[in-house]
């Protein structure tokens, strides 16, 4: 949880939009959650995936693979347990993770 908390924390501090996160454990086993945020445009999402990285970097903890920041209309940082789903908001809607992951329990920091 104290890593879930860090990175909302971030993208809260660089303007993130909508975060969402959800308990995906019980539905897969590619992570135990999902932070889902939306950025304004191209720049505000490689600058949110960036800040994150750099920020956990410098704590010595690295994202084991990184998405979709050439073209940042779905920037994906997965952290193992944790992967951040960073959208611009017309592929948000257009992906909706959050109806097909409409059972996920959905976690407060």
């Amino acid at each position: 949880m104290e890593l879930l908390s860090k990175i909302v924390n971030l993208l809260e501090e660089k303007k993130a939009e909508d975060i969402v996160i959800l308990d995906v454990s019980e539905l897969t086993n590619i992570a135990d959650y999902f932070i889902i945020a939306t950025a304004n445009s191209a720049v505000h999402a490689r600058a949110l995936a960036e800040y994150i990285t750099e920020t956990l970097e410098k704590e010595g903890i690295a994202p084991l693979h990184v998405e979709g920041l050439e073209n940042a209309n779905w920037i994906l940082l997965d952290f193992v347990d944790i992967i951040v789903h960073i959208f611009q908001k017309e592929w948000r809607e257009y992906y909706d993770l959050e109806w097909l992951y409409s059972t996920a329990r959905r976690v407060e920091v």
